[in-house]
């Protein structure tokens, strides 16, 4: 079997220039290629659904930082650019086992099905407020500006209580949090000041409870058992990180299929397909996040005629993984709402770490969409699609900007 050190790695883009590019060499070098994350990390990347699928559930790889063998050497900088998405505090992100299902279960007596659905109206109020200020007659806007961005941002810092005079402030601080291009002397103070606004918001839910998330986070308990302020704040963080980085690309991604793909675009407005399909074809073709880190090695963990040496890290490669043709079928490679394939995506993860707000995304996703073209049903993209700009997030799938045309 081939080992980590005998591989030629492909070198993940920082600037992200090819994402599609990009899927189809880690899907041609897998199901597990060797990679090297920006600052030459190396690492694994899982490429193919079904050994995905059972990488995801294996007990052999934890989220353990400690376990890292190249953390352990010091190989691994503290002012790393993406340290932030490997070890970013004790939450059920970075928790494996039993310690895991502890914090994932008060999590979810917090994030109750009804929670989410309360929000609905929220939701919908905020999407025709936001369509009310976009410019009528045909105008340009960038949509991911006017619209992408403040819906899901608005939604989660109303869902986790968040000062909105606070979010300007968490814009700037979560676009250095995740790109590549971070200065490395302004990542510590990025993930200092991340957390102090996070533990200044738990404070005041202690002090003045509500009726939002971060409320219910301090309140929830097992067996008399609660969350510490660490683990609130922790939570907190990858939530709203989280909460709102993945409906943001959902959103602009599915719109800039629809405009490449107008014939589908026709059959959803026209009613003979649905927007769960557009939405989920969306989250499969262009998933919103290509790459997650990091699991690690407990011990060597065979995968095809490769092995992850024990030690080593492990990346999901979601963007190569959506287009796998054993799991999609020959067509993968194509943006078909009309889609018919026994195996499901897996774009919001697998196994006990998947993604707990997935169900907002959706809503979210499933109010905006359709109001959008509703109000706008001849939108379409302003400049061609080869023309727009993938930001510098190996993370996400996630655009500088939207140009659109607002045409009704």
């Amino acid at each position: 079997m081939t080992t980590g050190t005998e591989a030629s790695r492909i070198v993940l883009d920082p600037f992200v220039t090819d994402l599609d590019a990009e899927g189809a060499a880690l899907r041609a070098a897998g199901p597990l290629a060797a990679v090297e994350l920006p600052g030459g990390v190396p690492v694994w990347a899982v490429t193919h659904h079904a050994e995905a699928r059972a990488l995801l559930t294996d007990p052999r790889l934890v989220k353990d930082i400690n376990v890292w063998g190249a953390w352990r050497r010091g190989e691994i900088p503290a002012d790393w650019p993406l340290i932030g998405l490997v070890n970013p505090g004790r939450s059920m992100l970075t928790a494996d086992g039993a310690d895991h299902r502890r914090l994932r279960s008060l999590v979810a007596q917090a994030l109750t099905p009804r929670r989410v659905e309360r929000m609905r109206e929220r939701i919908e109020k905020l999407t025709q407020d936001l369509l009310d200020a976009l410019p009528e007659g045909g105008e340009v806007v960038d949509l991911k500006a006017a619209f992408a961005y403040p819906l899901p941002m608005y939604v989660v810092a109303d869902l986790m209580g968040i000062e909105e005079a606070r979010l300007p402030r968490l814009k700037v601080l979560f676009e250095k949090f995740f790109s590549t291009q971070t200065p490395p002397g302004e990542v510590i103070a990025t993930l200092t000041e991340l957390a102090q606004i996070m533990a200044e918001t738990v404070a005041a839910k202690r002090a003045e409870p509500g009726d939002d998330l971060t409320s219910a986070l301090i309140l929830a308990s097992e067996d008399g058992d609660r969350l510490t302020d660490e683990e609130i704040v922790s939570t907190l963080q990858l939530m709203v990180a989280a909460g709102h980085e993945t409906t943001i690309s959902l959103i602009v991604n599915a719109v800039v299929n629809l405009s490449a793909h107008p014939e589908q675009r026709a059959l959803v407005l026209s009613g003979a397909a649905g927007w769960s399909a557009v939405i989920e074809e969306t989250l499969r073709y262009s998933t919103p996040t290509s790459h997650v880190l990091i699991r690690f090695a407990t011990e060597d963990v065979p995968v095809g005629d490769r092995v992850i040496p024990a030690g080593d890290a492990l990346i999901v490669s979601y963007g190569a993984i959506g287009r796998d043709e054993r799991a999609h079928g020959p067509s993968a490679g194509e943006f078909d709402i009309a889609r018919e394939s026994e195996n499901r995506h897996i774009s919001f993860g697998h196994g006990p770490h998947v993604c707990p707000g997935a169900a907002l995304s959706r809503l979210e996703a499933a109010v905006a969409l359709p109001a959008l073209y509703a109000r706008f049903p001849g939108l379409d993209l302003a400049v061609p699609a080869a023309g727009l700009r993938n930001k510098p997030v190996v993370t996400q799938n996630d655009l500088f900007e939207l140009p659109v045309r607002l045409d009704s």
